[in-house]
């Protein structure tokens, strides 16, 4: 039995598909049910909260490997779950972690996951790590001035980087708890072009058929609010501006071959993610 944390987000939406695919057993933890609703229906729903350590024991029961995601910037709830995996014998965790474990030295985002990654090795439980680089969902975070007034928000200029799509990471992940010989790797996983933000901009406009004005940031409160329109707190905002300045600089980009040589083709394009999801691109139907 696997257990799926973090199923109702980006990459977690992905992986319950595919493992419905591969016609695995799983179990998808969630704090609420409706959020839930849209996932495959043979998906086993068990409700528990990270934040209350006792709703987790029955979330366990009979599970043997754990796909681990948990948000926010503490590990407190990694911490948790580790603990009831621990207690219950679980064999494999396949942990979303992050490529900014690599930084030199290790910006702040990087310094966090690390500390998740820390913990799961502790438990003595094997453990696959998939350290994303940035998301094509993270366009997404445009879409309030694309709505508003037909602009994205730049805030990282001439720096460069390789997005890839929370699918191709959901597949890594399905292949790492389904088959053997991935405990003990930690797979960086990127897309194979990389991008400017102005050049996602020129590539999503040819999907949705309309021109999308590109202007930097001016300031690192607005750099923030590229990224989390509504704010946030004091310390992952400070993480954010220091984020966006080490990829300003990187006008480069990291890019690996591990998509492919785990899945035997290509990652899927930034062209491609933006014709399937064109629509959420539209400009808004008004009264």
């Amino acid at each position: 039995m696997i257990l799926v944390t973090g199923a109702t987000g980006n990459v977690g939406r992905e992986l319950v598909r595919q493992l419905a695919a591969k016609d695995a057993e799983f179990r998808i933890l969630v704090r609420d049910p409706a959020r839930a609703a849209a996932l495959p229906a043979r998906a086993e729903r068990v409700v528990a909260d990270l934040d209350d350590p006792a709703t987790l024991t029955p979330a366990f029961d009979g599970v043997d490997r754990l796909f681990l995601l948990t948000p926010g910037i503490g590990i407190e709830h990694t911490a948790r779950v580790v603990a009831a995996a621990r207690a219950v014998g679980v064999s494999r965790i396949v942990h979303l972690s992050s490529f900014n474990v690599l930084g030199d030295p290790m910006p702040a985002m990087g310094r966090w996951h690390h500390e998740r990654e820390e913990a799961i090795r502790a438990s003595g439980i094997p453990a696959t790590f998939l350290r994303p680089g940035g998301f094509m969902t993270n366009a997404f975070d445009w879409l309030p001035t694309i709505h508003e007034e037909g602009y994205i928000l730049d805030p990282i200029g001439p720096g460069r980087y390789a997005p890839i799509d929370p699918a191709d990471i959901a597949a890594v992940a399905a292949l790492a708890l389904t088959e053997d010989g991935h405990q003990g790797e930690e797979y960086v996983l990127t897309g194979e072009e990389t991008f400017t933000v102005t050049e996602q901009a020129r590539i999503l406009e040819k999907a949705i058929g309309r021109p999308l004005e590109v202007r930097e940031i001016a300031t690192p409160q607005e750099a923030v609010r590229a990224r989390f329109p509504h704010g946030a707190p004091p310390a992952l905002a400070d993480a954010i501006v220091e984020g966006f300045t080490l990829m300003r600089a990187d006008t480069t980009g990291l890019r690996t071959d591990t998509v492919r040589r785990l899945l035997g083709r290509a990652p899927g394009t930034f062209a491609d993610w933006c014709a399937r999801n064109a629509a959420a691109f539209q400009e808004p139907v008004t009264a």
